[in-house]
């Protein structure tokens, strides 16, 4: 197909007979062109569908004005409030974004570090995929003084900030507060062990059972991709199982919603057999019946405080600590799913 030459600022000097400085000057809106001169040009400009280099001029000036975002899923409640706490913040700043995902696929997540890299991005927030299992495709941005943040989903490292929530603390106190429901036999259905979120949970799941000398069992553990699909299957399991638990703690409300779904399906009462709780607070959570108990964790927060440390340190008010780990406050919202003692 023919493309239509792009409009040059030659184009318009030629077709008003003027300078191009002064067409240069006028597009930069510069006081030294008078106002009838500058409304000839912008008009002309519009008519003749004239379009700014910005990356020509950006380029010279060393900056984009351009955040990149690597996300592991858009197709989220979460994730969405994240990327719009990070859109308004650096759009208060003059800033830009462009978005990628991984979809959960190491390949996808290199390529578009590749792609954020040569789309020279003045900076970048990342989650990590779940394959993620090291992080040298970041270290042409650590070469470059390019700075970048993780939120949510990271890898231990001494040289990118985090912002995150107490993941431990968290699934510590859901767990306790189906212990405190009369729950002995919790099964905690979860994500590959391989992202700090759900080793954290984990952590904290374990610690609430040790503490109240319940004990811990590799069958009451079930590994999954946390879709509503994969919730299903986990309600497949446990009706398979010769005992069946009295309590479910699910890393997502997504996931725990397909399971009491597939559960009550087969006729078994919520909480009055199980009880769940979730994390996240989606909001399917208020949909389903009994209404989920849930993890309230702030997205949008998170997507603030992220872009907010990253516009600071590009715009020089303070500079990004490699080593800081900033936690976000995260609650418990008790509903009707776990609520087995009437409490």
């Amino acid at each position: 197909m023919f493309r239509e030459k792009e409009v040059t600022i030659y184009d318009l000097a030629d077709k008003l007979d003027i300078s191009i400085a002064t067409v240069s000057r006028a597009l930069k809106n510069d006081p030294v062109v008078n106002k009838k001169t500058k409304k000839k040009i912008f008009e002309l400009a519009e008519k003749m569908g004239y379009r700014s280099n910005h990356f020509a001029r950006n380029l010279r000036n060393q900056k984009t004005e351009t955040i990149g975002v690597i996300a592991n899923r858009l197709n989220s409640y979460f994730m969405s409030t994240v990327i719009a706490g990070i859109e308004k913040t650096i759009n208060e700043d003059g800033y830009n974004l462009i978005i990628t995902q991984s979809a959960e696929l190491l390949k996808k997540e290199i390529a578009a570090a590749k792609t954020m890299f040569n789309s020279r991005v003045d900076g970048l927030l990342v989650t990590l995929s779940y394959e993620t299992e090291n992080l040298h495709h970041f270290d042409q941005f650590i070469k470059k003084n390019v700075p970048v943040i993780f939120f949510d989903r990271c890898e231990e490292n001494d040289r990118i900030a985090k912002v995150l929530i107490d993941n431990q603390k968290s699934a510590y106190e859901a767990t306790r507060h189906l212990i405190g429901q009369g729950c002995k036999r919790i099964l905690h259905v979860t994500a590959p062990q391989k992202r700090n979120l759900y080793i954290q949970r984990m952590k904290g799941f374990r610690q609430a059972l040790h503490e109240s000398e319940l004990e811990f069992n590799d069958d009451l553990v079930y590994i999954c991709n946390l879709s509503m699909e994969a919730g299903a299957e986990a309600a497949r399991y446990i009706l398979k199982m010769k005992r069946m638990p009295d309590a479910v703690f699910v890393a997502n409300d997504n996931c725990a919603v397909g399971c009491m779904l597939a559960l009550k399906q087969a006729g078994i009462r919520i909480p009055q057999d199980i009880a769940f709780v979730g994390f996240n607070n989606d909001p399917v959570s208020k949909v389903i019946e009994p209404n989920l108990t849930t993890i309230n964790y702030p997205g949008y927060e998170m997507g603030e405080v992220a872009a907010r440390n990253l516009i600071h340190h590009l715009n020089g008010i303070s500079p990004i600590h490699t080593t800081h780990t900033i936690l976000l406050r995260s609650e418990l919202i008790i509903r009707d799913s776990s609520k087995k003692s009437g409490q």
